[in-house]
Order: C-alpha cells, then structure tokens, then sequence
C-alpha cells in the first residue's frame, strides 16, 4: 500500500514497528509494558480527535465533580 492511501493509524503503526525494527531491546519492553497497561497513544489513536475531545471533557468534568463534593 502506499504512503497516500495510508489511514493515519497504518501510519502510526508502521512507524512504530520501523522504530522497534532498530533497537529490539526496548521494544521488547515497550511491548510488556503496554501489554499490561495498554497505552494513551493507541486509545486516542483509536477514538479519533472527536472521542479524544469528549474523553479529555469528561475527565475535566469528573474532576470538577471530584473537587466540589469531596474537598
């Protein structure tokens, strides 16, 4: 496939594993780790910048709640 018919998240994700392909030690880490507590990029990467918005909305907004009723 080429570069211009990429979706932004084929993109991301060859780059991702082009950068592995260069030091497989951190890679290897990078990979344990996002296994167990999966990772911000691929979340906002797979909601797209509108559920993005309303996630980053709704954290401000439990926040709000957080400080009001229990401080």
């Amino acid at each position: 496939m080429s570069e211009k018919q990429e979706t932004p998240e084929q993109r991301r994700e060859r780059l991702r594993q082009e950068e592995g392909r260069g030091n497989p030690a951190g890679d290897m880490n990078d990979a344990a780790n996002r296994a167990s507590n999966g990772s911000l990029v691929d979340l906002t990467g797979s909601l797209g910048w509108k559920g993005t918005g309303i996630l980053a909305l709704f954290m401000v907004l439990a926040f709000i709640i957080y400080a009001v009723f229990f401080r």
